[in-house]
């Protein structure tokens, strides 16, 4: 979809989720509300610090953020750069944003059960490469996706 559709909501993933490093950096400030939400009909891999959303049979668990109107341009602007996105089917392009309906769990009616939201997915040489050697994160969870630490060693 073009840029110029609505001021869609975002569903983050991966570094934008609260707690990890990219939420304060870029969402601190700017969001106005966030609420648990799921991706259907996609799959969720392991990248390089990074994950990636792709279309697939299975869900993707993260978070509906919705921007502050007053900085929903600039916000735009700071995810696309940073998912290195730079137009629809652009050759560069890490992610592609495109426009998708997620589910909202947590929501009691009246408020809606779903949201369309602007959503960034592995472009199509990416989605190639994580289909014939990625590695699936099973749950489609970035947080669960890690190892417990191990435990602390007892002190006498």
């Amino acid at each position: 979809m073009p840029p110029t559709d609505p001021e869609l909501p975002f569903f983050v993933y991966g570094t934008l989720l609260p707690g990890e490093p990219n939420h304060d950096l870029l969402l601190r400030d700017r969001a106005v509300a966030e609420q648990p939400a799921v991706l259907p009909g996609a799959l969720l891999y392991d990248g390089p610090g990074y994950p990636y959303a792709i279309d697939g049979h299975g869900t993707v668990r993260g978070t509906l953020v919705t921007a502050a109107p007053a900085v929903y341009a600039e916000l735009l602007v700071l995810l696309d750069r940073l998912e290195e996105y730079g137009g629809p089917g652009h050759p560069r392009n890490l992610y592609e944003r495109v426009a998708r309906e997620v589910r909202l769990p947590g929501a009691v009616p009246p408020a809606p059960a779903t949201a369309r939201a602007w959503v960034y997915l592995a472009a199509a040489p990416v989605t190639r490469s994580l289909r014939t050697g990625g590695t699936l994160i099973p749950g489609g969870s970035w947080i669960t996706r890690r190892r417990p630490p191990p435990p602390a060693p007892r002190t006498p």
